[in-house]
């Protein structure tokens, strides 16, 4: 690290290298914070977590009993050890709760003042966060098992919905309507990504074994489906065009919109990429998946290489993203974990479990903490204290609990 500084100080590396250099130590060296922990407000299993892009400082969760709690993550103490307070639930008694498990939730990219959630009671709402009413509610057919904002559209406000239909939904936000049916799969959709590098992309994995990749402004909507043998010929008819041998019930794509990731219950993990369509043929090994619904991985931001965290049972563990060695096995929680995600800023990770658990996922940055304990000063603590407060106070946003 001291020779980072030192080129970065005499011009030699980029400003970005330092940065680059950082992140991967922060993301390859995670264990269990010894000094933070989440609130539990959830009487269920955790099955989904989203973490606001905006500021990176409020989180909001899913469970299986229909509940949704938003929590603070930002540090109002000034003390090293802490725990991030739930700030809100929309809770049982609440008249809007969802009826069954919640499968997905999702901030609004640009505004946390707005979240959207889907559930198994074959609905999904899009509420606001300071009165936790749902602003829209939609009703499908069937179990809705996946949604998805995209990050980076400025063209469309559309949101993408995989449900226990054959058919994508493109649900648009500003008329509150659906717009577009996307047709190609003949079962069940699991999984729906949009593309953080063209807006216009989304992909989708379904209980057919496929991955398709859409453009929604063709006319036929479907730009390719994605073959693991990449055209080759194979002694097994049934394997052609299909991205597993098995439900895909997994996709993510790495930062950069180049490559994408997709899980499937044949136990193996495979990376494409995404300007042609091509298998890369990188080998995780057997990674076992017998999830009926959608596994929420991770990857790193920032990172080289890139790092990927996979939930395993009651572990979570970590690849290199493009050689597919197994870096790391992280230890803690005591039931099968549903999901996982990175916050970009300083590399932590938050993970949800049916053992009713967040954990947070933090590097070893002791020596930073100490430093920073020693320097920071009584007045700048009342100060930052006293800022914080009212900034919680101006959010007034009201909670419904159990």
């Amino acid at each position: 690290m001291i020779n980072y500084l030192s080129y970065r100080e005499l011009g030699v590396d980029a400003p970005l290298s330092l940065t680059r250099a950082e992140s991967t130590r922060r993301a390859i060296t995670l264990g269990l914070s010894k000094h933070r922990d989440v609130e539990r407000r959830n009487a269920g299993a955790i099955n989904t977590i989203d973490i606001d892009p905006v500021d990176g400082r409020y989180m909001v969760s899913g469970g299986s009993v229909g509940v949704i709690a938003i929590h603070d993550l930002h540090n109002a103490t000034g003390k090293v050890n802490f725990t991030c307070q739930c700030l809100c639930t929309v809770g049982r008694s609440n008249r809007y709760v969802h009826k069954h498990s919640v499968e997905t939730v999702q901030w609004y990219p640009f505004d946390t003042g707005l979240f959207v959630s889907s559930s198994t009671d074959k609905t999904l709402k899009v509420w606001d966060t300071n009165t936790l009413v749902p602003a829209d509610t939609y009703t499908f057919d069937g179990s809705v098992y996946s949604h998805h904002m995209s990050p980076i559209a400025t063209q469309h406000n559309l949101l993408a919905v995989g449900s226990q239909d054959v058919m994508i939904t493109l649900v648009d936000l500003r008329s509150g309507s659906d717009t577009q049916i996307l047709k190609g799969h003949t079962s069940s959709i699991l999984a729906v990504r949009w593309s953080p590098r063209e807006e216009f992309i989304l992909a989708s994995g379904s209980e057919d074994n496929k991955v398709i990749l859409w453009d929604i402004r063709r006319a036929k909507g479907s730009l390719m489906v994605l073959d693991q043998h990449n055209g080759a010929p194979t002694a097994s008819p049934e394997s052609v065009n299909t991205a597993h041998n098995g439900h895909v019930n997994g996709i993510a794509f790495t930062p950069d919109g180049l490559h994408m990731l997709t899980f499937g219950t044949d136990n193996r993990l495979r990376l494409w990429n995404t300007s042609n369509g091509k298998n890369t043929f990188v080998n995780y090994g057997k990674i076992d998946n017998d999830s009926r619904k959608e596994v929420k991985f991770a990857i790193s931001h920032y990172t080289n290489p890139g790092v990927v965290y996979i939930p395993q049972d009651a572990d979570i563990d970590i690849f290199d993203l493009f050689s597919g060695e197994k870096m790391n096995t992280l230890r803690g929680h005591y039931n099968q974990v549903n999901c996982c995600v990175t916050e970009p800023y300083y590399q932590d990770m938050y993970s949800g479990s049916n053992d009713r658990n967040i954990l947070i996922w933090t590097a070893d940055v002791r020596g930073e903490m100490v430093y920073e304990e020693d320097t920071r000063s009584s007045s700048k603590n009342t100060a930052r204290t006293s800022f914080t407060s009212r900034v919680a106070i101006t959010d007034a946003w009201s909670s419904d609990e159990d």
